[in-house]
């Protein structure tokens, strides 16, 4: 297995490279005869806040896993979940297709096999719901470039709000439960 660490606004620790090398085995027992490629990339998004970011590929197939925790080691084992379920759907499906394939189709040899996992939770953040204004939750939705979406507790009603920018404006939306 080759594992290339990177790290930004943080340092790539030995214990951190031995948590993530000790993790991967998981990764590895799937393809065990293969030649893996890890990269891992460590950040520091703000204050509360590390992310893991870990593309592996092997065989052929491409796997992505990116999560936003308060602890560094969290996010690792996120990303390492993540992936796990990418690679065993992949070979369930893979398993599946040689099962009920005809031999005409079973000619694997021929095909590229270059395909990102789709349709696949590959990104995780959490954070603390703490009571805030509309306002103030504008203000966040602001400060999370790339986000199109924050939640958040409205400090005037104490129940979950999501506020979201609208499209083509610089209007915004709220949802608010009913309950």
């Amino acid at each position: 297995m080759n594992i290339t660490i990177t790290g930004k606004e943080l340092k790539a620790t030995e214990a951190i490279k031995d948590y993530v090398a000790k993790k991967l085995t998981r990764v590895e027992k799937y393809y065990a005869d293969e030649n893996i490629d890890v990269t891992v990339t460590i950040k520091k998004e703000n204050a509360s806040s590390e992310i893991a970011e870990m593309y592996v590929t092997v065989k052929g197939f491409s796997y992505k896993a990116v999560t936003e925790d308060r602890d560094l080691y969290a996010s690792i084992d996120k990303d390492i979940d993540i992936l796990e379920g990418q690679i065993r759907k992949t070979k369930a499906r893979k398993e599946k297709m040689m099962k009920d394939s005809s031999l005409k189709q079973m000619n694997i040899d021929g095909m590229n096999l270059d395909k990102q996992v789709e349709e696949e939770v590959i990104k995780s953040i959490a954070y603390d719901l703490k009571p805030i204004s509309i306002e103030d939750a504008k203000i966040k939705l602001k400060e999370r470039k790339g986000n199109i979406f924050f939640t958040f507790v409205n400090v005037d009603t104490g129940k979950v709000n999501v506020i979201f920018k609208l499209k083509d404006s610089n209007n915004y939306g709220l949802v608010e439960p009913e309950v």
